[in-house]
């Protein structure tokens, strides 16, 4: 792990609060700097969940909808 510079140091403390954007020189590209709490929530909510643990909400969502009305199987042996 690297430490911040005296300069990057500064910079997240004047920021109060917002992640300060950074420029590499030699890219030319930009880069955010986060603290590690707000990286590891974004992570959690970016990463691509277990479809298992969309079930329960599938199941809600289709009953919402009436989808386990009997009518239903009527509509499915013809359909």
């Amino acid at each position: 792990m690297s430490t911040l510079t005296q300069e990057q140091s500064q910079l997240v403390r004047q920021s109060h609060g917002v992640p300060p954007r950074l420029i590499d020189p030699h890219t030319n590209r930009q880069y955010v700097l986060l603290d590690v709490e707000v990286y590891d929530r974004l992570q959690a909510v970016l990463t691509d969940p277990d479809p298992h643990e969309l079930y329960p909400a599938l199941e809600r969502a289709l009953h919402d909808e009436g989808w386990n009305d009997p009518h239903m199987d009527d509509y499915n042996r013809y359909a």
